[in-house]
């Protein structure tokens, strides 16, 4: 019934993506372009996904456990700290340069074409890379 579920979900997820403008690059892009071309339709889409994000947290307050089963992820941390400042602005280049984020590029793979690949194997590369050099980060003495 998990495997189901997730199904489901992955694939309302990927067709909404689609259905919105996610995946065409061009459309990113032109939400990001603030002072040019600015697209702001992907508003709606961010809205869109925040509303029921945030419906979910509150009810993960009164439901003691998923309904497939398991339990749920903690939340968030509130604090702003160093790594997610860098995260944050290395996603958000990655965002701008390319016009994909994770989701999207996986629900474009199957007509992104080589573009599309090479992003994704860039992704994984980057993901495979970011837990030794957190661990070198972090073992590094702050300059004062």
């Amino acid at each position: 019934m998990r495997y189901l579920i997730a199904l489901l979900s992955g694939s309302l997820f990927g067709g909404g993506l689609y259905i919105s403008g996610m995946t065409d690059t061009t459309k990113v892009q032109g939400w990001l372009d603030v002072f040019g071309a600015w697209d702001p339709t992907l508003a709606f889409v961010m809205g869109g996904a925040i509303i029921p994000m945030m419906v979910a947290w509150r009810l993960t307050r009164v439901a003691r456990r998923p309904a497939s089963g398991g339990a749920f992820p903690p939340a968030p941390m509130p604090e702003l700290d160093r790594r997610l400042v860098i995260g944050s602005v290395m996603f958000g280049m990655g965002w701008g340069l390319a016009g994909l984020c994770p989701g999207p590029s996986v629900a474009s793979l199957s007509y992104g074409g080589v573009p599309g690949l090479i992003f994704i194997v860039s992704m994984l590369t980057g993901m495979m890379a970011a837990p030794p050099i957190k661990a070198r980060l972090d073992t590094m003495v702050p300059a004062e």
